[in-house]
């Protein structure tokens, strides 16, 4: 089985200032390398539009589409295995 996964999405890095008690909290609660994702979790609700993730998940599940999809960016490969340097 061959699984493609494909994220047209792009990180984008935030500085925030909380008190050194919420800092503390999050570290000991949710732990180090772990906040950043924990409050993306929290705010995602309040920021994106659910009707359009429920688009993307819909998108997915489209096997046809999918099947198109990976025969498209696969001849995208091919086209740049052919090019000249």
């Amino acid at each position: 089985m061959v699984l493609h996964v494909y994220c047209t999405c792009s990180m984008k890095k935030l500085t925030i200032t909380v008190e050194d008690e919420i800092y503390e909290g999050l570290y000991k609660r949710i732990g180090p390398r772990r906040i950043s994702r924990f409050l993306e979790s929290l705010a995602r609700p309040h920021v994106i539009d659910e009707d359009l993730e429920a688009a993307y998940r819909e998108m997915a599940a489209d096997e046809i589409r999918e099947a198109a999809a990976e025969e498209w960016s696969e001849g995208l490969l091919s086209d740049v295995a052919d090019e000249s340097r």
